[in-house]
This record gives C-alpha cells, sequence and structure tokens, in this order.
C-alpha cells in the first residue's frame, strides 16, 4: 500500500513538474511582426523536435542550350529561386517534411548585371511568395537575404540555405 501510494505520488509530482516546466509535447510557435509579413519574427522550437540542416542550394539548369556556367543557362533570379525552392522542397519531402516545416533560412543572392549589380529582391520574392505565406501553405520562416560578390559558379544568382524542424507527436 505505502508503495503504491509513493508511486501515484511521484507520477503526481512529475505531471505537476512537466506542467510547469513546459516539458509536456508542445508544438513549434510562429510570431509574425503582422499578419502580412512575408517572413517569422520569432520561431520557437520545443525540446525534443526533430531538425534538418540543409547545405545550401543552388538552382538547376533551365536552358541546357544556353552557354554553360552563364546566367543564361540558370536564368534570372526569378527563375533561380522557383528552381532552388523546388530542390528544397523536393529534399524535404524526402526526408518526411514540407517547406511548412522550414523554420530559419539564408538566402544569398548575387546582383544581377541586367540590373546594374543589385540583387533581384523582387524576383526572389515572386518565387518565395509560391511557396511560404500561401493559404495551402501559411508558414513562413525566419529568414536573412544577403548580397554576395559571387557563388560557387558564375551563373548563380542565388544559394538557399534552409533549417527545418518537426515537433514530437
Amino acid at each position: 500500500m505505502i508503495r503504491k501510494l509513493l508511486t501515484a505520488s511521484a507520477a503526481g509530482a512529475l505531471a505537476s513538474f512537466a506542467a510547469l516546466t513546459g516539458s509536456q509535447a508542445a508544438e513549434i510557435t510562429r510570431t509574425y511582426p503582422n499578419p502580412q509579413a512575408f517572413i517569422a519574427q520569432v520561431i520557437r522550437v520545443p525540446a525534443g523536435s526533430e531538425t534538418i540542416y540543409l547545405s545550401g542550394q543552388l538552382p538547376a539548369v533551365a536552358d541546357a542550350s544556353a552557354p554553360a556556367n552563364t546566367i543564361a543557362a540558370f536564368g534570372n533570379t526569378e527563375v533561380q529561386a522557383a528552381s532552388t525552392f523546388a530542390k528544397i522542397e523536393g529534399i524535404l519531402k524526402s526526408q518526411g517534411l514540407t517547406m511548412g516545416d522550414v523554420v530559419s533560412m539564408t538566402i544569398y543572392l548575387v546582383g544581377d548585371p541586367a540590373l546594374g549589380g543589385k540583387m533581384d529582391f523582387a524576383g526572389m520574392m515572386k518565387s518565395y511568395n509560391k511557396y511560404f505565406g500561401t493559404p495551402e501553405q501559411p508558414n513562413r520562416p525566419t529568414r536573412s537575404t544577403v548580397q554576395v560578390s559571387a557563388l560557387a559558379g558564375p551563373g548563380f544568382l542565388i544559394e538557399v540555405e534552409v533549417t527545418a524542424a518537426k515537433a514530437p507527436k
């Protein structure tokens, strides 16, 4: 009888501790600076979540008839971004995740010679907005977008690095 009381008491104490510390199953929470924001301001990933880190992804060739390793071969920033986001979506799918599980993203853009060497943020956003903040997939990651002088190949205008997470069930 004393053993049963101690076990019940210990279980109650553990439940109270879990409630106080928040160690029960928790969801990933996202805070946006306003409802229309295209990125999250804060994302909280609870302990025990599965986290996936994707290396920087580059676009695929868009026009095989164009000279190799040129912007013409990979397309403008919008085309390259669409290719890169599609590649990321495929990698995430192979890991049992979706674009909705992306919690953080870093986008590196090279200045487009057609724009006087300035990054084509608007072109990137046209593709980004097809994957994030849509009625079908409303989640948006935290994100940094920076202009860099070059990437791994002369025709690349974009590289995207992603972290995705899935809360425990």
